[in-house]
């Protein structure tokens, strides 16, 4: 039998980089806008794409390739060009509904940073609105665009102010809107946006330019995941990789280069001639960018389907997802794995086999936690199917290259393209190499632990005691069960060195049951302990509460010291959405708090009761805005406050309650398995 470093190197030996890199070209062929690229949800491009992933699939040699089809919003992205004084301008696109049948003249004008104050006041009904955004310092693209839209905007241009799209003055922006496919949006480059300013400045302000789009999304449309497998001794064992092939412009790390990197370390797995013991699956996710209108959680939405909807059989049967994004460029000084908390220690130790890689990150390899709502691990891991992906959140590139026509191969880097390859090829063959999941709890009670904010106890009477002592029982139970895991993995090891079938054979069949024991423990944790702030950090249920608790405090604070202003500037724009209130009007501010409470799970996906309330102090906001001018008494609004205080602190003491109850139950499903084990 084969030894672990004997499949590595196995592997490692038919690892063809330069057929990644090829294939990732290949995939730019699709696209629907013939100028930018695009590869959208449901459109055309898309569909193309997954078709030649599913024959190069079954031409690598991956077997039971299959389409996988789920219902989606779509979106084709034909085309958006504006011209003025013999300049045509190509623009980018949002997934909105737009569609000039031809060249059209509007009236265009420049509305600021598009907030209600700047749009007070102007005329903008039928008309072409003009506005600057940085989404990255102040709000998300669909505030503005839904403000011009209760007025009556034809559409909204927005062009950048640093925050994406950094690299050059050409670049264009694209995001998922989180809004209504009926408020359109369309990007400019700063290049352009400044013609088109002097443009408007020699027509006192206003003026007529020529528009020509077509943005169409639909309803009720199909897209297809596309998967592959190399079977396994044992086919009720899975390991997945997965990456997404819908892009913005040509998509080169954003994820051509991801699933072609999937694919690549496929076809050397399948070249090689290794049998691994657990099957593995190998998925391109449609649809990640975007894939439902009207949500605030409108990507990630092939992945959520797969899991949730073409195969929630592969909860409790799927080990681990190695996710894949932007992987052909160094995001960091440091090579960073996000994982859930569960699989840090074992892939700390992993890591500590890594060949050196200081030559190209400085810093090392790292490893942190937990997975973020950014990409498709974050839908796997909350199904049940502990995952991981190389982060990419942390470098330039996401404010530089990012979702812009730039993201190509001028930022191609074959060294980390290679190691990436090398790495995820060997850590897949090192879990296989595992007879059951090394998912280690602790790690996440010690999280849990260390986020509660020692201050907060006296709200909580005994409760908050009894909380650290069950996290502490737990950290035993949990402690005792990666022990045994680790015995376990020993031992099988030590059998297979031996060539002992027998062992083998006995070891699997008893960590079967003692995996499945596992992988349900972590689906409950998932349940229980994974929340999400209206700013989509991934936090403890009792975090929730303890973070607004400290800004309400502050703001009421600064009010008892007859400073208003240090209330906004300071705290209350740390509150839920009141940040937006700031900026916007009630009608905007509060459709979407509403949709987010008020919609079916369906349209919410990965959100779905991952949001534990709404602390709307809109009205406190505005009122204090005026105040700060006129210096008039605050009394009213720092009552406001003081209540919102009691009902934040009413919702801690349930979180806390909900934890310990929780942490219990975790408790003694993990002594529960210990004693089943102890017992065989």
């Amino acid at each position: 039998m084969q030894t672990l470093a004997a499949r590595q190197r196995a592997f490692l030996e038919r690892l063809d980089v330069e057929y990644s890199y090829q294939l990732a070209k290949r995939m730019e062929q699709f696209r629907s806008n013939p100028v930018l690229g695009y590869r959208t949800a449901g459109s055309k491009a898309e569909f193309e794409t997954g078709e030649m992933l599913f024959q190069e699939m079954k031409r690598i040699g991956l077997r039971d390739v299959v389409k996988d089809p789920f219902t989606l919003d779509t979106w084709e992205f034909s085309h958006a060009k504006l011209s003025f004084d013999g300049i045509v301008c190509e623009l980018g696109g949002y997934q909105t509904n737009f569609d000039t049948q031809g060249p059209r003249e509007f009236q265009l004008l420049y509305a600021g940073r598009g907030t209600a104050a700047d749009l007070d006041g102007l005329d903008l009904e039928g008309k072409l609105v003009l506005i600057t955004i940085n989404q990255r310092e102040d709000w998300w693209i669909s505030y503005p665009v839904y403000e011009a839209y209760l007025r009556r905007a034809a559409a909204v241009i927005a062009v950048q102010d640093n925050g994406y799209g950094q690299v050059d003055s050409a670049a264009l922006n694209a995001q998922n809107i989180c809004s209504i496919p009926d408020a359109p949006a369309f990007s400019i480059s700063q290049r352009d946006a400044k013609k088109l300013m002097s443009y408007l400045k020699a027509h006192g302000g206003e003026a007529a330019v020529t528009f020509d789009a077509k943005s169409t999304v639909g309803r009720n449309g199909t897209s297809y995941n596309i998967v592959g497998k190399i079977p396994g001794k044992e086919p009720e064992a899975m390991i997945l990789l997965s990456a997404h092939y819908d892009s913005y412009f040509s998509g080169f790390q954003d994820d051509n280069a991801a699933v072609a990197m999937m694919l690549g370390i496929a076809k050397a797995l399948v070249e090689s001639g290794i049998q691994p013991r657990k099957t593995l699956v190998f998925c391109a996710m449609a649809a990640e960018e975007w894939g439902v209108a009207n949500s605030k959680y409108d990507w990630s939405t092939g992945a959520y389907n797969q899991i949730y909807r073409v195969h929630p059989d592969w909860v409790g049967k799927v080990w681990a997802d190695i996710n894949f994004e932007l992987p052909a460029y160094a995001h960091d000084t440091q090579d960073v794995i996000r994982c859930v908390y569960e699989y840090q220690t074992f892939l700390k130790d992993f890591v500590e086999t890594v060949p050196d890689v200081t030559h190209l990150y400085p810093d090392g390899v790292s490893v942190v936690s937990p997975v973020l709502t950014w990409s498709d691990d974050f839908s796997l891991s909350i199904a049940g199917v502990p995952s991981m992906v190389n982060d990419f959140a942390g470098g330039s590139f996401m404010s530089t290259h990012y979702h812009s026509q730039f993201d190509n191969d001028d930022a191609y880097d074959p060294s980390i393209y290679q190691q990436h390859h090398q790495l995820y090829g060997t850590l897949l063959l090192a879990y296989d190499w595992c007879p059951a999941a090394p998912l280690d709890f602790s790690v996440r009670l010690e999280a849990l632990r260390d986020s509660l904010d020692l201050s907060r106890a006296s709200l909580c009477e005994g409760e908050w005691g009894n909380l650290l002592e069950a996290i502490s029982n737990a950290t035993t139970q949990a402690e005792l069960c990666w022990k045994k895991t680790q015995s376990l993995c020993r031992r099988y090891r030590q059998a297979l060195q031996e060539e002992n079938q027998e062992l083998l054979d006995a070891l699997w069949d008893f960590s079967q049951e003692w995996n499945q024991g596992l992988l349900e423990a972590y689906k409950f944790c998932e349940d229980e302990f994974v929340r999400l702030t209206w700013h989509d950090d991934v936090i403890f249920p009792h975090e929730y509460a303890q973070r607004n608790l400290a800004a309400l405090e502050g703001a009421l604070k600064a009010l008892e010291n007859q400073d208003p202003q240090g209330a906004l500037d300071d705290w209350l724009h740390k509150v839920d959405t009141n940040w937006y209130a700031y900026y916007f009007s009630d009608g905007t501010c509060r459709h979407f708090v509403d949709y987010v409470l008020e919609q079916p799970e369906e349209r919410l996906m990965w959100g779905a009761g991952r949001i534990l309330g709404a602390c709307e102090l809109f009205d406190t906001v505005r009122a204090l805005q005026k105040k700060c001018d006129t210096g008039e008494s605050c009394q009213e609004q720092a009552e406001e406050i003081r209540q919102a205080i009691e009902n934040m602190e009413d919702t801690f003491r349930q979180t806390i309650a909900q934890e310990r109850a929780a942490v219990e139950a975790l408790s003694q499903r993990l002594e529960g398995l210990l004693q089943w084990a102890n017992k065989e």
